[in-house]
């Protein structure tokens, strides 16, 4: 199961993993990453079991699984075809939240002195591999604390890594009475069942310019709703109204530079550009069509 499970709030603490595995928040009694490729990661321990762990509350940087010998050393490198691994970047990719499990022999400072914490929802932000401590690469995934996820209690609070150009600008800029300015984020929308089918069935391949993005480990693409969500459009969560696009066709159909006629013809900036690829079992909601396209033909 992905995301939150019944009656186990974040801060809820377990002798032992069997307890855990029984309320559900880790089902597994020994590997440290619950998932498959297909579903993503359920979830994770944070236990010490690799050296190259990082751990910092609200950050946690954690090093994927495989490769260690009965003594907890890095004998051999790390690959993205285990399946610990491989569920991780299907988190990633797809925006899905991972239950965070912390155990005592994680040590301070956020460890709890004894058993195992469910410490709430954290979501993979970003993934990548380097020759770890012990000499052979492994694959290190960086997790962030959702919005309304507390931080656990600390006995020290570590400061989270910089890197060198980060380093380099805050010597070299500052300001001592910093003016108050707006700024926005981007955040990561958990991609849901309806959009995850419609991207099965192209495989991430883009509907509109037929781009499918590799990266290690896997593919990604969007899914993207013709008819809008939400009022004041209203449109349907449904198969029929989501397209698999690219990130660049997903960003001009939402702002209405590209728009589909009910012939599936895509007209790009005023000119007709293809025809939408459609999968015999993907319906096309044409009513849908109509609505993103009067939205944007005024």
């Amino acid at each position: 199961m992905i995301g939150d499970v019944r009656n186990a709030e974040a801060g809820r603490e377990f002798s032992t993993r069997r307890q855990a595995h029984e309320a559900g928040v880790h089902r597994p009694l020994q590997a440290g990453i619950c998932g498959t490729k297909k579903s993503g990661a359920e979830s994770i321990v944070v236990s010490g079991g690799y050296k190259d762990d990082e751990d910092y509350g609200e950050v946690i940087v954690y090093t994927g699984h495989g490769g260690q010998d009965g003594a907890g050393n890095q004998v051999s490198d790390q690959t993205l075809d285990d399946s610990g691994n491989a569920a991780l970047v299907t988190s990633y990719l797809e925006g899905l939240p991972v239950r965070v499990l912390r155990g005592f022999q994680a040590g301070p400072p956020f460890a709890p002195a004894t058993g195992y914490r469910y410490d709430g929802l954290y979501r993979v932000t970003s993934y990548g591999s380097k020759l770890g401590i012990d000499g052979f690469l492994i694959w290190q995934f960086r997790l962030e604390a959702y919005d309304g996820t507390p931080t656990p209690h600390a006995t020290q609070q570590p400061e989270l890594p910089h890197t060198a150009a980060e380093s380099e600008a805050q010597t070299v800029a500052g300001n001592e009475t910093p003016e108050r300015v707006t700024s926005t984020v981007q955040r990561i929308v958990r991609s849901s069942a309806v959009k995850r089918q419609v991207k099965a069935w192209y495989d991430d391949q883009c509907q509109i310019c037929d781009l499918r993005i590799e990266v290690p480990g896997g593919s990604y693409s969007e899914g993207a709703h013709i008819r809008a969500l939400g009022a004041p459009h209203n449109g349907p969560d449904t198969t029929s109204n989501v397209l698999c696009l690219c990130p660049n066709c997903h960003v001009m159909l939402d702002a209405g530079a590209i728009v589909i006629e009910d012939d599936l013809t895509v007209v790009r900036s005023g000119q007709p550009v293809g025809t939408l690829r459609t999968d015999p079992r993907h319906a096309i909601d044409l009513e849908c069509v109509r609505h993103h396209r009067a939205r944007w033909r005024q």
